[in-house]
């Protein structure tokens, strides 16, 4: 009865996270409940700030009810040219851009309310309320005297980041917003437009050191999130992405010191287009040399959701696809479709960490295509169908022991859609089954001179190991406690790979397949 009650309390959450902000039934933000019922092992999300802040809290509510601790925006793109957008901004009934030695006019459409960091230059610099709407007008100036500026056109729906960074300290979570998106080459939207690379490091100064003005003695404050995604391979010696990369950590380093640089780039294992785990060594170090010595996380996008790369098992790489990979690669084998799994990219990975860097991974919360009667993204292209708990546990089992830690994208609408108002979302799911095993790695281990085997995963405490195809059922020995929870039981595998299925004190189990050396 008390699992029941639980779920029905981080359900609503769910549902309040979905109310658009003007609806009548919210009229002042409920109590905050900070419990933590469904600890999971994905503990980071992208997220959408919102402009209300009861819908912000219930958002930031229902995500740390299921163990998450950190909440990552994407930066908007930082666009050359301007924008119908700001046909309403007007100061003393002329167009906002009307400046006396205006070289070229940038927009930034986003969802926060900046502060004095932004505005430096008097009278040009300004905060403009025009037909009910907040803009801001920037000079790129070196100098508020320089007869000649780049100038930047902000429009904004609302604080959703204030109110983001506002309800994070509150529930003791951590929030990378996203830096300004680089504006894309005309024909290759794949690479940025290195002629605004100058302009677009100005402008991410002045927003940094908005951000330290605002946000600098916030607990909730962990860094900033690089928004122009690159494959992580061998990268060309003048790589324009590695460039844009350089110039923007570098102003981070400067304005943030000791901030948090998050990076996450995609892994591609499909053959013909893709790149086999080799190159990932390679694409790791090039984006490790663009921190400026700042702190950064590199979280690898595991590559399932978009179908880039398959989850199997090591007996599994003669068998057909995933029948939700098809539409990518065929109807064909592992081998056939893809250099190897995600497992493999991810072990390459963490063969040479740089100094300064984290490994983390991102789980892929989507599947490529959706089916009839299914829940998804609709916009922006390509459409993205929901996918279920079994398959996140399955990223999980795949980023193995080497992930500092696991996130994923994204929580709207891929962890909250439902396909009718009755059935349950991605989240009512893991709210019903968090307590589910989930083996992450197994490996041989004496103790005490006896020979056995050492998982490691999560919610392992109590219960036994079956090894199959044996059909062998051990009960647990030991078990401890770290990064990650483990469970040792005298037994000695007789062939190259186990299933181990995990059952627990709660009597839940799951299973996987492992090499064991």
């Amino acid at each position: 009865m008390h699992r029941i009650i639980l779920w029905l309390v981080v359900a609503a959450a769910f549902m309040a996270s979905l109310v658009v902000p003007d609806s009548p039934e919210v009229q002042a933000c409920q109590s905050r409940d900070t419990r933590v019922v469904a600890p999971y092992a994905v503990t980071g999300y992208w997220v959408m700030p919102r402009a209300d802040p009861c819908v912000t809290r219930r958002m930031v509510e229902a995500i740390h009810a299921i163990g998450g601790d950190t909440l990552i925006t994407f930066g908007p793109r930082f666009s050359a040219g301007e924008d119908p957008e700001f046909a309403d901004c007007l100061v003393d009934g002329r167009p906002c851009a009307e400046v006396p030695g205006v070289r070229r006019v940038y927009t930034y459409v986003t969802s926060e309310e900046f502060g004095k960091g932004l505005l430096r230059c008097p009278g040009l610099d300004r905060r403009i309320e025009s037909r009910g709407r907040i803009f801001y007008r920037v000079s790129l100036a070196a100098s508020c005297q320089d007869p000649v500026q780049d100038l930047v056109l902000v429009s904004t729906d609302g604080d959703g980041l204030g109110n983001l960074m506002a309800e994070a300290a509150a529930y003791g979570m951590t929030v990378f917003p996203g830096l300004p998106a680089a504006p894309q080459l005309a024909g290759k939207p794949w690479e940025p437009d290195s002629a605004h690379t100058a302009a677009l490091t100005a402008f991410t100064t002045r927003v940094l050191a908005d951000y330290r003005e605002r946000f600098g003695r916030s607990s909730a404050f962990g860094g900033v999130y690089q928004s122009f995604e690159l494959a992580m391979r061998t990268r060309a010696a003048q790589d324009p992405i590695i460039a844009l990369y350089a110039a923007q950590h570098a102003a981070v380093a400067a304005a943030l010191p000791r901030k948090k640089i998050l990076v996450s780039p995609y892994i591609d294992a499909r053959r013909g287009r893709g790149f086999p785990p080799g190159q990932v060594a390679a694409g790791f170090a090039a984006i490790a040399a663009t921190r400026a010595g700042a702190p950064m996380a590199v979280a690898v996008q595991d590559g399932r959701g978009t179908g880039k790369v398959p989850v199997y098992g090591v007996n599994e790489a003669e068998a057909k696809v995933a029948p939700r990979l098809m539409p990518v690669v065929g109807d064909v084998s592992n081998t056939q479709a893809y250099y190897g799994a995600t497992r493999d990219y991810i072990e390459a990975a963490a063969r040479r960490v740089p100094p300064g860097v984290e490994l983390w991974v991102n789980v892929e919360g989507f599947e490529p295509t959706p089916v009839d009667g299914e829940c998804g993204r609709v916009e922006p292209l390509p459409l993205r169908g929901r996918t279920t708990k079994s398959r996140i546990d399955q990223q999980v089992m795949a980023a193995g022991t080497f992930a500092g830690k696991i996130i994923s994208y994204g929580w709207d609408p891929f962890f909250t859609c439902q396909a009718r108002y009755d059935t349950p979302s991605l989240a009512d799911d893991i709210v019903n089954g968090w307590q589910q095993p989930i083996i992450v790695g197994a490996s041989r281990k004496e103790m005490n001179g006896r020979p056995g085997i050492l998982v490691e995963g999560y919610n392992l405490r109590g219960g036994t190991l079956r090894f199959d195809p044996q059909g062998v059922v051990v009960k647990q020995e030991r078990y401890g406690k770290g990064r990650l929870e483990s469970a040792w039981a005298p037994y000695v595998p007789s062939g190259p790979w186990t299933s181990i299925t995990a059952t627990n004190d709660a009597g839940r189990s799951s299973s996987t397949g492992y090499v064991i050396r």
